[in-house]
């Protein structure tokens, strides 16, 4: 049976609206025009080697989920020019204004999928990634939409399965209840260690950090955030 013939389950629900104020006619072209050129097609089947999927040549493969507004993984494409990056994100919002600083700085180890990072995950080989990034999900702070954050067991049984060992999965937030709740899933995890040694580790942000805005009013409204950093055993 190939990729094709699969049923199309539906979403997890791990996020919430999928689109915001009207695009802007130029966002709109890119997403039309442009967007198609770097989607991930799940039709098909996974190439055994990911960096087939890149224009140039690439020795590892990042995946960072919910990228919102693109900064943080714009940044790293670009300081990484010899790691593919494929980003996830299915606010067509925040998707449009990645593509928007692709005009003037394109980055060609970059892929981008624009739905259920689940979906992704089940079609990834295993053993895949270099790395992980998941920053600022939504939070469901709500208990009875606890079962909808991304971090779960599940998930993390996905994850696990397409890291390589040694590979990293970093996770940010500024809500506590999602910073425990995390901690928690992946100390009960066998396959993620926690690499904190000391409370610096997890209160200082990641190497070039470029920060969000989304972060900066966290920080205004007094809330802390924390960076987490696991490794797959």
């Amino acid at each position: 049976m190939s990729a094709r013939d699969h049923p199309q389950r539906s979403r997890e629900a791990f996020f919430g609206r999928l689109k915001g104020p009207r695009l802007r006619p130029r966002q709109a072209e890119l997403v039309e025009s442009f967007l198609p050129r770097l989607r991930l097609d799940l039709a098909e089947p996974a190439p055994t080697d990911l960096r087939e999927l890149f224009a140039e040549p690439v020795e590892a493969i990042r995946l960072e989920i919910g990228f919102g507004g693109g900064e943080h993984l714009h940044q790293e494409c670009g300081r990484f020019p010899h790691t593919g990056f494929i980003g996830v994100e299915p606010f067509v919002n925040g998707m449009a204004k990645l593509l928007g600083r692709l005009p003037e700085s394109p980055r060609p180890n970059l892929r981008l999928y624009d739905d259920d990072a689940t979906r992704l995950f089940d079609w990834l080989p295993a053993a895949s990634l270099a790395g992980i990034d998941l920053f600022y999900p939504d939070p469901w702070p709500k208990k009875k939409h606890f079962k909808r954050r991304f971090v779960s067991a599940r998930n993390l049984d996905r994850m696990a399965r397409v890291l390589k060992p040694g590979a990293l999965f970093r996770f940010a937030s500024d809500i506590e209840t999602y910073v425990d709740w995390t901690l928690h899933h992946c100390r009960d995890h066998p396959d993620f260690a926690w690499t904190a040694r000391r409370a610096a580790d997890w209160h200082t942000p990641f190497e070039a950090w470029p920060g969000t805005r989304y972060e900066a009013k966290a920080i205004r409204e007094g809330r802390r955030p924390a960076y987490l950093t696991f490794r797959r055993r």
